[in-house]
């Protein structure tokens, strides 16, 4: 499968950084850097398999994390003193402003879906209530490394193929496109652990997740979590539909 994907939107090298800390469930100013870049190398490996077009943008992170790894592993310098820099304290430094950047860039976006919901006039009460109803179910929008992470979990589940026989590709982009599209309309919701474990192979599996990263940028599908680092559920995306004329 030769299949160049490039992504209109996409989190960065920090957003990589505080997603492993808030799943390992890590204190941002103590971060095992082992640990932290162990798992950050395993995502950008990922990435060069799937062949995104923003691994580039991870590699710099990479190279200081290697860095502050191969500092930590050095012993003290008895000349330091007790006050001796710690070698992790500029990129904790990064993260918590970068942090309060995302945290206050979400509270305008609350902001702005607030006022989205008042009406200036009036409204069908029956509408209304279902509009009432349907914003008490609170939704997390996955992130690529939520889809990463599912996929990763995944691969390590599904058989490898015992034929090496040369033969004609099975499973296209397209063709998944269109079968996940038709599930779509057979049922509103489809888990995207499900959809992996119809894989019979790890190149379905890729191909599937390279379907619904098109799919996402096609605007054609919303992915969502009722809780962070939960499943990961498939969603048709009824905002992008053309009202017929």
């Amino acid at each position: 499968m030769n299949y160049k994907i490039h992504l209109d939107k996409f989190e960065g090298p920090l957003d990589l950084l505080l997603y492993l800390i808030k799943k390992n469930d890590i204190d941002i100013c103590d971060i095992p850097i082992a640990v932290i870049t162990d798992q950050y190398m395993e995502y950008i490996e990922m990435m060069k398999m799937l062949d995104l077009d923003v691994v580039g943008d991870f590699l710099v992170m990479a190279a200081t994390l290697m860095q502050i790894k191969s500092r930590m592993l050095l012993p003290p310098d008895p000349l330091a003193g007790p006050d001796a820099a710690d070698p992790r304290q500029e990129l904790v430094d990064r993260l918590k402003e970068y942090e309060q950047f995302k945290l206050i860039a979400e509270g305008l976006k609350s902001k702005e879906l607030h006022r989205q919901s008042l009406f200036s006039r009036m409204v069908d009460e029956e509408k209304l209530n279902e509009i009432k109803e349907d914003s008490q179910e609170v939704l997390f929008e996955a992130t690529l490394f939520d889809l990463i992470s599912a996929l990763s979990e995944a691969l390590k589940h599904v058989p490898e193929r015992e034929d090496y026989q040369i033969s004609k590709e099975e499973y296209t982009i397209e063709g998944k496109i269109h079968e996940l599209l038709h599930f779509l309309v057979e049922k509103p919701r489809l888990s995207l652990m499900d959809l992996f474990r119809r894989s019979t192979c790890k190149e379905e599996a890729v191909c599937t997740f390279v379907a619904v990263l098109e799919l996402i940028r096609l605007r054609e599908i919303v992915v969502i979590q009722h809780r962070h680092f939960e499943d990961i559920e498939i969603v048709h995306n009824t905002a992008n539909e053309t009202p017929a004329g």
